[in-house]
């Protein structure tokens, strides 16, 4: 008989909800995003410097907002950061130049800490046992919101080119004043406080750099699948804009529903280290069977491969960071992580577009295989992910008025 899930944590659901409608906004947003740019000639490398702005600034941010959510709290860092998307969102869709329009991408940049602070509040109400979970189902409003973002601007861009923008920011504006009202402060100031400074061991932060870097390559060679598929698509199989969506709709659903529905599952059997070498190696196996494919019998396992792979790693890769550090970190260790992100996100479709334009079709993808393998080389030489509790073992004992 199987075991009954245990009941969800008060607060969670209205934190996954806040997460779901920004990332709706997100999606809204980002594939109009180079259309709107044309209308003030840019190029297309302005258009990818548009779109790799947001990032930067995301990579050079986000361990900052994760810090401040250490120290003041993770409500108001959440709300402050859905507060500037809607202020970048509405900046964008008011531009009457290319600075400007650069302007509100970094400005939503900047304020885009909202996923690695939403991961940390969700850390800080789960146990230990339940993370993973917890984390999965937080990363399938992820998913959705990614499926539904770009349908709904496609519909708000029938009332013209400015109307998506100006949704993205009423969305965020309306998420930042639910947020404000309805979501549970995570961190009480009187917590953090009092808590204990982390007294982390060498090794202890060796190791959290060494995910830190799985997380960097292991995005990069997706991400540079992501930013060539649509090409690969329509020369190997002759894909339009409407099958090249209806995949990209099909990998984000999958996704999704491996975050919620498979994530607990693996790690109860596996254990969070297996599960996540278990998705690198599953995103390395989808990786490297797209140079080979032709017809839509390969390319199918070859996808589902990959969705798996990317389902299982993300949000188990985050549990194994927070194990890493204490209660006092949580942010910190996320925000960097988001930042290794940001940064893979600027590198991968750079580096994949060159491999395409210059050594071939299926070059982006042989070369992410090397760079899992990487990523599998470089988890394994970790060791054993310590939990939390043994962490907290290997540290002086607080004082018992700490609350610890």
């Amino acid at each position: 008989m199987k075991p009954a899930r245990p009941p969800l944590p008060e607060g969670f659901g209205t934190i996954w909800t806040a997460v779901a409608l920004d990332l709706v906004g997100f999606g809204i947003v980002l594939p109009v995003l180079p259309l709107y740019a044309e209308r003030f000639d840019a190029t297309p490398t302005t258009v990818g410097l548009l779109v790799a702005s947001f990032s930067l600034a995301q990579f050079l941010f986000a361990p900052l907002w994760g810090r401040v959510s250490d120290r003041a709290g993770r409500k108001p860092v959440l709300v402050l950061s859905l507060v500037g998307t809607a202020a970048g969102s509405l900046l964008t869709g008011l531009a009457g130049s290319l600075w400007v329009l650069f302007a509100g991408r970094i400005i939503d940049g900047i304020s885009g800490a909202s996923v690695s602070v939403a991961q940390a509040a969700v850390t800080d109400l789960a146990p230990p046992e339940q993370r993973s979970r917890l984390l999965g189902l937080l990363g399938a409003a992820f998913g959705l919101g990614f499926v539904a973002g770009p349908a709904i601007g496609a519909l708000a861009a029938l009332g013209g080119p400015h109307v998506p923008f100006f949704v993205a920011a009423a969305l965020a504006t309306v998420n930042a004043v639910v947020a404000a009202v309805r979501i549970p402060e995570t961190r009480p100031r009187s917590r953090v406080a009092s808590s204990v400074a982390t007294q982390e061991r060498a090794g202890v932060r060796r190791d959290l750099g060494r995910l830190l870097v799985v997380a960097f390559t292991s995005l990069v060679a997706f991400s540079a699948f992501e930013a060539t598929f649509a090409l690969f698509g329509e020369r190997r199989l002759g894909f339009g804009l409407a099958s090249t969506g209806v995949v990209f709709t099909v990998i984000g659903l999958s996704i999704a529903l491996v975050n919620g529905l498979l994530v607990q599952p693996a790690v109860r059997r596996f254990g969070e280290a297996r599960t996540l070498r278990l998705g690198l190696i599953f995103n390395g196996l989808g990786l490297a069977v797209l140079p080979a494919v032709h017809s839509w019998a390969v390319l199918a396992p070859a996808l589902l491969l990959l969705t798996i792979g990317q389902g299982l790693v993300t949000p188990t890769l985050a549990s194994t960071v927070v194990a890493k550090v204490g209660e006092d970190r949580r942010g910190a260790a996320l925000g960097a992580q988001q930042s290794a992100g940001g940064l893979a996100r600027v590198v991968g479709p750079v580096l994949g577009g060159v491999a395409f334009e210059r050594l071939g079709l299926g070059a982006p993808y042989l070369g992410g295989v090397l760079l899992v393998a990487m990523a599998v080389a470089v988890l394994s030489s970790s060791g054993r992910p310590a939990s939390e509790a043994e962490t907290r073992r290997r540290r002086p004992t607080a004082p018992t008025s700490s609350g610890r």
